[in-house]
């Protein structure tokens, strides 16, 4: 069994089988901003806190985030419970709105991505400009490229955890753990009354 599915056969299974959940695991904000009709959202520190429930879901899980990491790492916890049927979208969200697939789109933001890269950026360009006129600014470059270069190795961002507390990147309302782990379980029920 293949670990992704690109955005063809991504519509075509939801089209096809009533029972495959679409698990959108970017932040709440990311989400707000567009998603996949009829998709869960349940970032991935909450699926990894309500890891039983998330498994007990029987149909084919999809595993959706912004450019396809944050679903591998989902993709693997999962793995690691011996649910080996989950797949990630590939490319994520950028690959299904760069192939016109339909989106429901809410307030604009940046995906936290381009935010991580807007920040390092500017934090590298301002110490090295600074490191002009007090030459020691020069190390605070040096932390971000080895905290981006850890970042790469780790797949994790310590940055993009920082960025995720800000107020821009809160939705307007707080995600309802409880209702996505509902519609999860019914994905679970639907799929025991099929078997």
């Amino acid at each position: 069994m293949t670990d992704t599915l690109d955005v063809a056969s991504a519509r075509a299974l939801v089209d096809t089988e009533p029972d495959a959940l679409l698990l959108d695991v970017r932040t709440p904000a990311e989400y707000e901003s567009a998603h996949i009709a009829g998709s869960v959202n349940l970032p991935l520190e909450l699926v990894q806190r309500h890891l039983d429930r998330v498994t007990a879901a029987r149909g084919r899980l999809v595993l959706v985030c912004q450019s396809g990491a944050r679903a591998e790492r989902c993709r693997a916890v999962l793995a690691g419970t011996g649910r080996t049927d989950a797949v990630v979208l590939s490319g994520g969200m950028a690959a299904w709105t760069a192939a016109g697939a339909p989106v429901v789109r809410g307030r604009e933001r940046w995906a936290l991505e381009r935010q991580v890269r807007l920040v390092a950026g500017s934090i590298v360009l301002t110490s090295v400009v600074a490191s002009l006129w007090w030459p020691p600014a020069v190390w605070i470059a040096a932390f971000i490229g080895a905290g981006l270069t850890f970042a790469a190795l780790s797949d994790t961002c310590a940055m993009g955890t920082l960025l995720t507390k800000l107020p821009y990147n809160r939705p307007r309302e707080a995600i309802d753990v409880e209702a996505a782990l509902a519609r999860i379980g019914r994905a679970a029920g639907r799929a025991a009354g099929t078997a």
